[in-house]
């Protein structure tokens, strides 16, 4: 992995988890043993690195959703694999959800850069749920508004460590994976309509 990458990662893991305000590009140089004017040959300053990060992430995620729908059947499986796809990347890399939830506090200009990042995806979302509502599989709602409700759900019960331990639940895989089947059973509840 080079030089340009290494930051990146360090800089994702850093804003996802501590948060962009309490990381500094010191820091960031003295954990990747190098200077900071290395980071800075390559990002003019933090908000320009914050942005190549917001970039890079936003495509892995999009990416890493869009490839596990490729062989989804239409109806609410697809919105099971999503939430699947999005626990694993929970588990897998919780910096990724963790800057999802640092952009959205951080507001704009960050979070106006993630959701041009991800507007293809929630056109491509609304487009789906429209199409489920118009066959009657999915209640009939506002798909945007829908879509809104579902990724907050999602990520706040995938990722919201503290809320978790405030309510009991401490969370281990076994709890995570119980959080998942519930979620869905949930989603399933409220999407799909009573025979």
């Amino acid at each position: 992995m080079g030089t340009e990458e290494r930051i990146l990662e360090a800089a994702l893991a850093s804003f996802g988890t501590r948060g962009y305000e309490a990381t500094s590009l010191d820091q960031l140089a003295r954990e990747l043993g190098i200077t900071k004017q290395t980071i800075l040959y390559y990002f003019p300053n933090k908000p320009a690195l914050l942005d190549a990060v917001i970039d890079t992430s936003s495509a892995e995620i999009a990416k890493l959703l869009e490839t596990s729908l490729v062989d989804a059947p239409e109806g609410f499986v697809r919105i099971e694999v999503l939430v699947r796809t999005v626990f694993r990347v929970a588990i897998r890399q919780p910096e990724q959800l963790g800057l999802l939830r640092e952009m959205s506090r951080l507001g704009p200009p960050a979070a106006g850069r993630l959701v041009e990042n991800f507007e293809p995806l929630v056109e491509r979302a609304t487009a789906f749920l429209d199409a489920e509502m118009d066959a009657g599989r999915f209640r009939r709602c506002d798909a945007r508004l829908l879509l809104v409700s579902v990724y907050s759900t999602i990520v706040g019960v995938a990722t919201e460590v503290e809320v978790l331990r405030a309510v009991g639940i401490e969370p281990t895989l076994r709890s995570t994976v119980v959080r998942r089947r519930e979620l869905i059973n949930f989603l399933r509840a409220a999407l799909v309509p009573d025979d």
